[in-house]
């Protein structure tokens, strides 16, 4: 999916953090922590950041979003940028919120939490979240099947018919974080509004 073909429109439906998400920023931020914001997309938690008084950045691939999110809060910094760009032990957390499930193959999501380790500083801590797209299997064509990998899915995305998907569940998150090499030290799932929306969260230490 290229963000910046709906960065307009993904904007207008995300336009604020979700309250439910509240404890993952209350319970793992300290002040002065320099943190990292992967996948930051509009900016929109920037506000749950801004309360913990942390050295913050936001970083994502969409110029497109990023120039929102500069628009929404022109105090804070957001770059145009990825994890492989980011110096080794730099941060102190990393929140990475909704990207995981975008990356296709087993392999580069591994290297992808590689890299968010090898930019933390030792005995810090990413707090990483997935969606719960396990009733989204269910469409899966029959093509699909023989073309992906077991949990791949394709689903239409703001006008894309076939986006990138992988349905985790929580099991496998927690595993690839330890294959990763990251202590697992919180774990569980986190519903969001009144329909609700499921979402799987870890948090791992830099071990």
């Amino acid at each position: 999916m290229d963000y910046n073909s709906i960065a307009d429109k993904y904007s207008r439906v995300r336009e604020k953090d979700w309250r439910e998400f509240d404890f993952l920023f209350d319970q793992y931020l300290s002040p002065n922590d320099k943190v990292l914001d992967l996948g930051c997309g509009n900016g929109r938690f920037y506000p749950a950041f801004q309360k913990k008084n942390v050295d913050y950045l936001g970083i994502d691939v969409s110029s497109s979003l990023i120039e929102i999110a500069r628009i929404k809060y022109p105090e804070a910094r957001f770059e145009v940028s990825s994890i492989e760009m980011m110096g080794d032990k730099s941060f102190d957390k990393i929140y990475s919120i909704a990207v995981l499930h975008h990356i296709p193959s087993e392999d580069l999501r591994l290297k992808f939490l590689k890299e968010i380790k090898r930019t933390l500083k030792f005995n810090s801590t990413l707090i990483l979240t997935v969606w719960n797209l396990k009733e989204k299997m269910k469409k899966r064509s029959l093509l699909d099947w023989f073309r992906m990998d077991k949990g791949d899915v394709l689903l239409p995305w703001y006008g894309s018919k076939d986006t990138y998907f992988h349905c985790f569940n929580l099991e496998e998150l927690i595993q690839l974080g330890k294959e990763a090499g990251f202590e697992i030290i919180d774990k569980g799932e986190i519903l969001v509004g009144s329909r609700p929306y499921s979402n799987f969260y870890i948090v791992g230490k830099s071990i």
